[in-house]
Formats: structure tokens, C-alpha cells, sequence
């Protein structure tokens, strides 16, 4: 990617301390995320996805915390930043729309008082002017009567509402950058489409970059410009989407693409890979995919591999592209 790049994660690792031992849930993951630009992050529930989400927001709770890497946000360290300081700049310059709203809405409090507490808490304004910036941004992500629903309560809303409201206070303080777990998992698929428009258009007229974290190809495919797609806590493969898709490189992805149901095929039933996600206090010696990969030879089974360069900005952990040179951060 030779974009500006507004958000710069190198490394990172986030581990869990246990009684069981450390669980290294982001294990050395590197993203660059360009001006303007949507990064989708895809995988399957449980490789890592939200934690890289978490670590980035500085939202790791007790026992989980970050052990190494840095994120850097438009030239400035915001790995280490103290509470305070990272409360000014969540929700300001980095916000983060979360998996289900009526659990990230507060039951108690008018939708629209919500979304306004956000700019009083990040900017210098008057509660008429926020109101009003309310209103606006409620009319932008395309609620209707905006006046009436500034003042419903969060079990008011439909679901597809609910997230055009949290779409609305991710965005409505201009954010370089916004954050969106699984936004549209709840939703049916007429909403969905809405929804992921709606995020493209925002993206476009505001300039803000989106990553979204997902485990659908076809979302990944209508509106991302460069996917990274995460394994076990790593990266096994990213490319600009076009490429990733046509010229798909890792056992692992290509498992996810042979599994998504195709109107132009018939088979009797739909190919899975086999196997689960591995435990990750008991990870493969050597490639964490090895005991799930129809393509794995002995030594994989004992060798690392690392982050290989098969073509310009594709990446590959597969020991079949190590004849690559290694990758930034590997």
C-alpha cells in the first residue's frame, strides 16, 4: 500500500495471563490502515479478530494486556498511552462500532442524548450546537424523524436503527479512523446491504477509515479495499481484495472461499474445513493451520513460517512462499 497511512500497528501481541498460563490471543500482528481507505479483518470466530479490535482501542480488561508492538495513529504512539490521555482520543480521533448495540446503548438514556454526550465530551460546544450535530448525523446515516428518535430509547428501535445510531456516534465527532466489529451480524440481509453502503458513503464524504472485522467474504469482497486474513492470533494472508480473491494464496483462505455456497455449483453438501481453531495454550509446533491443512507437508508440522512476500503487497504465511522475502515486522 503507498496510500498515507493514518494508522500503523506493528507487531502488536496481546496475551491473557491464566491459571492455565499465557494465552497469546494477537500474536505479532502487523496492520497498516491507509486515509480513507476500508481494511477488512476476516477470519473465524475465535482467531484473534476483536482482540486486535480491543488492543488497538486500548479496551483490554484485566487478565489480558498488550506485551509488545506499537499502534501508531497519524505520526502520534497510542500504545501506552495513560487512561486519561486515551479517553481523548477514543471516540474523538479512533471510536469503534461494537457487535450489538442494545448491549452497547445505555437502556436508561434517550438514543439521541447518547450520541450527544459524545461530542460534549470530546468537543468544546454548547448542548444546542451537539443537539443540532445530533440531528445532522442522524439524518446523514439515514434515520427517519430524526427530531422524534433523538429522544427514543434504545428497545424503541428496530435493530437496523439501533445500528444506524451507533454508525451515527462512531462518526459524529469525525474520526480518523472507526473501528466496526461484525456491524452487520444481527441483521437481516436488505438491512446489511443498507448498512454497508451507508459506511461506504460516510467513509468516502467524511474521509475516515474504516477497518471492519468480519468472518463474511462477500461483505469483505463488496466494500473492502485490503484484506487481512487472521489464523490462531496471526496473520496468515493480506492482499488488496481483487488480488486476494483471484490469486488466492494460503490453504487457510482458500478453505474460507471453497466454503461459501455458490448458486453456479451443485454438490451434495457444502465443503467445511476440517477441524476447529486450536487451543492456544497448546499451538502446533510449527504452522498454527498444519493439523487443519489438506495441503501440509512433514516439515510443516515443525517449522514456523513467516509472513513471505509471494507478489507486490501480498503476503503469505505459508512455507511454500518462503523463496519471498519476509514482510515488515516478521
Amino acid at each position: 500500500m503507498n496510500e498515507s497511512v493514518v494508522l500503523d500497528v506493528k507487531n502488536l501481541k496481546s496475551h491473557f495471563f491464566t491459571a492455565k498460563g499465557e494465552v497469546p490471543a494477537v500474536d505479532g500482528v502487523s496492520i497498516q490502515v491507509p486515509a480513507g481507505k476500508i481494511i477488512g479483518i476476516v477470519g473465524e470466530s475465535g482467531c484473534g479478530k476483536s482482540m486486535t479490535a480491543m488492543s488497538i482501542m486500548g479496551l483490554l480488561r484485566y487478565p489480558g494486556r498488550v506485551v509488545d508492538g506499537t499502534i501508531t495513529l497519524d505520526g502520534r504512539d497510542i500504545t501506552h498511552l495513560k487512561p486519561k490521555e486515551l479517553s481523548q482520543v477514543r471516540g474523538n480521533e479512533l471510536s469503534m462500532i461494537f457487535q450489538e448495540p442494545m448491549t452497547s446503548l445505555n437502556p436508561v438514556y434517550p438514543v439521541g442524548v447518547q450520541v450527544r454526550e459524545a461530542i460534549l465530551l470530546h468537543q468544546k460546544t454548547t448542548k444546542a450546537e451537539a443537539k443540532q450535530r445530533v440531528l445532522d448525523i442522524f439524518q446523514a446515516v439515514g434515520i427517519p424523524e430524526p427530531e422524534k428518535r433523538y429522544y427514543n430509547y434504545p428497545h424503541q428501535l428496530s435493530g437496523g436503527l439501533r445500528q444506524r445510531v451507533m454508525i451515527g456516534m462512531a462518526m459524529v465527532c469525525r474520526p480518523k479512523v472507526m473501528i466496526a466489529d461484525e456491524p452487520t451480524t444481527a441483521l437481516d440481509v436488505t438491512i446489511e446491504a443498507q448498512i454497508l453502503r451507508l459506511m461506504k458513503r460516510l467513509c468516502a464524504e467524511q474521509g475516515t477509515s474504516i477497518i471492519l472485522i468480519t468472518h463474511n467474504m462477500g461483505v469483505v469482497a463488496e466494500i473492502c479495499d485490503y484484506v487481512y486474513v487472521m489464523y490462531a492470533g496471526k496473520v496468515m494472508e493480506q492482499a488488496e481484495t481483487f488480488e486476494l480473491f483471484e490469486h488466492t494464496k494460503h490453504p487457510y483462505t482458500q478453505g474460507l472461499l471453497k466454503s461459501i455456497p455458490r448458486l453456479d455449483e451443485k454438490a451434495d453438501r457444502l465443503y467445511t474445513i476440517e477441524g476447529v481453531v486450536p487451543n492456544l495454550l497448546h499451538l502446533p509446533k510449527g504452522c498454527s493451520f498444519c493439523t487443519r491443512c489438506d495441503q501440509a507437508q512433514e516439515r510443516c508440522f515443525t517449522e514456523k513460517p513467516g509472513l513471505y512476500a509471494a507478489a507486490d503487497g501480498h503476503g503469505v504465511r505459508c512455507l511454500k512462499y518462503e523463496s519471498g522475502v519476509k514482510m515488515d515486522g516478521e
